[in-house]
């Protein structure tokens, strides 16, 4: 539909009721051969074949007086900020699409291919296999590019509803031990099993879209597993799709960074948790849903995270660690030592989308842990909040402050393959929620409702 209609659609009224234009496109970014898989540092080689593809999947949702928000979905494990930044580039000068109307969002599937320069300190590559993989990063860029392109052309007017189920295979996986905390099954420890899902319905009632999502790990196949898929969101979309024909599932990644599934290990278990999911969605869409109108409001922000602090001197005994990745990170921080600007912050993405005062999606950069999505569904209280991780940059694990105070692999090992210095500071996490708070209330200006003048009183 082209830039006349959809403007005749808004000015005439809508059709069935629908009250935003939507478009929706998808590209399969599937590796050709071979491709180094990332997520697990004990993998030595590349991949053994294809289970089932992997999609870039975009929604364009425009309210016709300039709100707009396009989210990006992706069966990748993240999406470094390198990427990221030149997606948005590319898309503001094709399309107009400003920054805070963009989100990108992966599913962090451990069975899809590594994105140049992301983890790239879990990777001991060759020259032709470091080439390979930035190559495969650089067609990313223009596949995404192209899936948004897709989603443009493919406007047309839909009604857009919003519901809510529950999903129990998620488990906190920090497990207290006598020598502290590590990677196991914590049964007691914070989970978010809501299963929040968006339902886009063209002209007459017609499925065109399905957004859904869950936080949990995409883990339920481990490093010994070399065959590319999706994980259980992948095969939970694949389900959703065979349901619906014609319409195009997209998964998005929730605060799952210390959630991983339970039990775990078979390619059996990732599909029956992908039924299991798609089944859960399928009875929320059969359900009462809450419609979502316009106006669309977005915000963005890109605050500065800090590292606790650490000196030349402990980098140069990491320097000759037993630990090869621990040596491969000292080198990356020395070198930063030595031209005067050593690491002590990253950048970190805040986004808000506004629906109204139907529906809030909040997305944060990195692997964020459930005690975030939690702390803010309480303090916004009220709101039907969706918050996601894995969105726009993942530059490595979000610790709450109680995680950084028990440590383990969240907060304090998984920094030697992310290559950062260390962990983050104690303040993290009230950065974090105060950023929250201010792209809210700026999304929510952004797409208020103007007060009726006397005339439409």
């Amino acid at each position: 539909m082209n830039r006349v209609l959809i403007a005749w659609f808004f000015l005439c009224g809508s059709l069935q009721g629908a009250e935003l234009a939507v478009g929706v496109g998808r590209v399969a970014i599937t590796p050709q051969g071979p491709a180094w898989l990332s997520g697990y540092a004990s993998r030595t080689h590349p991949s053994e074949g294809v289970v089932h593809d992997l999609w870039a999947k975009a929604l364009v949702m425009e309210d016709g007086g300039g709100g707009r928000v396009v989210i990006v979905a992706t069966d990748l494990i993240g999406l470094p900020r390198e990427v990221s930044d030149e997606v948005a580039a590319r898309l503001r000068k094709r399309y107009g699409i400003e920054r805070p109307q963009l989100m990108l969002n992966s599913s962090h599937t451990h069975c899809g291919p590594a994105v140049w320069p992301g983890l790239k300190l879990m990777f001991n590559l060759s020259p032709e296999d470091e080439r390979a993989t930035a190559r495969y990063a650089e067609k990313l860029v223009e596949d995404l590019v192209r899936a948004v392109g897709l989603a443009m052309a493919d406007r047309g007017p839909a009604e857009v509803f919003v519901g809510h189920g529950s999903a129990g295979f998620a488990m906190n996986r920090r497990e207290p031990s006598p020598k502290g905390v590590r990677l196991g099954v914590n049964r007691d420890g914070p989970v978010d099993h809501d299963v929040p899902v968006l339902k886009i319905a063209g002209p007459q009632g017609k499925l065109r879209a399905v957004l859904f999502g869950y936080a949990c790990h995409n883990t339920t196949l481990g490093g010994n597993y070399y065959r590319i898929n999706g994980d259980y969101a992948g095969f939970a979309a694949l389900e959703v799709e065979r349901a619906y024909p014609g319409a195009t599932a997209m998964f998005l990644q929730l605060c799952g960074g210390d959630q991983n599934p339970y039990p775990r290990g078979t390619l059996e278990l990732a599909q029956e948790y992908g039924r299991g999911l798609a089944a859960e969605v399928g009875r929320v869409l059969r359900g009462q849903l809450r419609p979502v109108r316009p106006p669309i409001g977005t915000a963005y922000q890109v605050v500065d995270l800090q590292y606790a602090a650490r000196s030349r001197a402990s980098f140069e005994a990491e320097a000759a660690a037993a630990d090869p990745f621990a040596r491969r990170r000292a080198k990356v921080m020395l070198a930063a030592w030595d031209t005067g600007h050593p690491v002590t912050s990253t950048p970190y993405p805040v986004q808000a989308v506004r629906w109204g005062k139907d529906l809030t999606l909040l997305a944060l950069g990195g692997e964020v842990v459930a005690d975030y999505a939690l702390r803010l569904k309480r303090e916004l209280a009220g709101e039907n909040l969706v918050v996601a991780g894995y969105s726009n940059d993942v530059m490595g694990y979000i610790p709450s402050r109680r995680i950084l105070g028990e440590g383990g692999y969240e907060p304090v090992t998984s920094t030697i393959y992310y290559g950062q210095p260390g962990p983050l500071a104690d303040n993290v996490e009230d950065t974090i929620v105060a950023a929250c708070r201010r792209v809210f209330r700026q999304a929510a200006h952004a797409g208020r409702v103007p007060e009726p003048g006397p005339s439409e009183k």
